[in-house]
């Protein structure tokens, strides 16, 4: 295991919600690596598969779209995304390299979200952080815990998508509840 200098480790900050008042699916990640902080772009590095795994769920190419264009594809179909780390000392991308860490205002964003049904957590840091800070708040939504998309967590793609694909049924439930009111 690598030691991480706190002293050294650059403080690294996530970006804006990408949400609107029609989001039911919130998809919370821990907090942009490198390469996104770097494009300003949320799961920015090519071998993340963030958008190729989404491309499935919501059956559109996302990968082949600007990023502007992802990002009102995902409001389209309902989906948002956010961090659940407002800042931290990191030295790399590594999850396991968060220091010092300020959540983001979870509960105070999701109140904002009349149609809100699902939180998913892309990876086992942003599961753990962002269930802490949801305390109860967690229990009114469906919690669904996804295998990160990040290149770092070396699970094969097919198994990724596997899970990943849980998001897809959770949509359908939520389209079915919506056609039956």
């Amino acid at each position: 295991m690598t030691h991480v200098d706190a002293t050294t480790a650059q403080r690294k900050r996530s970006f804006a919600p990408v949400v609107n008042e029609q989001v039911r699916t919130l998809i919370l990640g821990s907090l942009p690596g490198e390469r996104s902080l770097a494009q300003s772009e949320y799961y920015a590095h090519p071998q993340n598969k963030f958008w190729k795994l989404l491309s499935v769920i919501i059956d559109t190419d996302l990968t082949a779209l600007a990023y502007a264009d992802k990002l009102q594809t995902l409001l389209a179909h309902g989906i948002g995304l956010w961090d659940v780390v407002a800042e931290a000392q990191r030295q790399g991308s590594l999850d396991s390299h968060i220091r010092h860490h300020v959540g983001n205002e979870l509960t105070g964003l999701i109140r904002t979200l009349p149609r809100l049904k699902t939180i998913a957590f892309n990876g086992g840091t942003a599961e753990k952080l962002g269930i802490k800070a949801l305390q109860e708040d967690a229990l009114h939504y469906r919690i669904v815990r996804l295998p990160s998309s990040s290149p770092a967590h070396t699970l094969a793609y097919a198994l990724k998508l596997e899970q990943w694909q849980r998001l897809l049924n959770e949509k359908r439930k939520e389209t079915e509840n919506e056609q039956e009111k």
